[in-house]
């Protein structure tokens, strides 16, 4: 059975944009297979819902397709993507509560995560930081952002950045479910 997936272009994001920005609609069709799985995974990271999850992802590159012919990539693709799939994940949660009439949906992601047993420790004290909080370690150790990416993403200064880390890793440290994955128990 023959595998039909093409080869990975060797072409950076930056030349990728340029050649779509040329009108090469195969270089789209790349920036999409090499970002559709990030995308759909911090998606329903923001969602919690699958089918959200994949709405988000096609109207994350309609938001791509919009800033072209003129889109200029000054950062790496994620943080340049990161906000979008942020804003228009709250956006389909607060439209589907909105239908749904209620806000079990937006609160079903911190009872998912603390549901678990003591496997899911970690889980559960990542559940309890504050947003800003969270977002940045996610970002930093899940989506693998530099501290510099991470403020770009966020529209954010670098020292803010440092500061949600350093308290999110403090609070991690100081609970005693996580002290071992800090080596500390």
């Amino acid at each position: 059975m023959s595998d039909s997936t093409p080869p990975p272009d060797p072409r950076s994001d930056e030349e990728l944009i340029a050649a779509v920005n040329g009108g090469d609609l195969k270089a789209f069709e790349v920036l999409y297979r090499r970002y559709r799985e990030w995308v759909a995974a911090l998606a329903l990271r923001f969602t919690g819902d699958a089918d959200l999850a994949l709405d988000v992802l096609q109207e994350t590159f309609a938001y791509l397709v919009e800033k072209l012919p003129s889109l200029r990539l000054t950062a790496r693709m994620t943080t340049f993507l990161y906000p979008a799939v942020k804003n228009l994940s709250i956006a389909a949660r607060r439209k589907r509560a909105r239908f749904a009439g209620n806000e079990k949906t937006l609160l079903a992601i911190p009872d998912r995560a603390t549901a678990g047993g003591s496997s899911d420790d970690l889980v559960a004290v990542l559940s309890t930081l504050p947003e800003p909080q969270r977002e940045v370690l996610w970002m930093r150790f899940v989506d693998e952002m530099s501290l510099e990416e991470i403020a770009g993403a966020l529209d954010i200064p670098l020292g803010t950045v440092k500061s949600r880390l350093h308290n999110a890793l403090a609070c991690l440290r100081g609970d005693g479910r996580t002290r071992k994955y800090f080596g500390l128990d």
